[in-house]
């Protein structure tokens, strides 16, 4: 159980860590925020909360 908390946490932070990072590229490669922008923003924003459902999973495994 240890070991599958552990995996749920690092999935979850790299994908956090990764819908940031695609946002940022993605305004600083466009330079402009329009519709094919914030398409992505939403996309991004889901990988985002499922990053953080993740982490928290991971947590509620460690504690129970």
């Amino acid at each position: 159980m240890e070991n599958l908390s552990s995996t749920l946490e690092v999935i979850g932070t790299v994908l956090i860590a990764f819908a940031a990072l695609r946002v940022h590229h993605r305004v600083l490669y466009e330079h402009k925020i329009d519709k094919k922008v914030f398409s992505a923003m939403r996309k991004e924003q889901l990988i985002g909360i499922l990053g953080v459902l993740f982490v928290l999973v991971g947590y509620f495994i460690q504690i129970f």
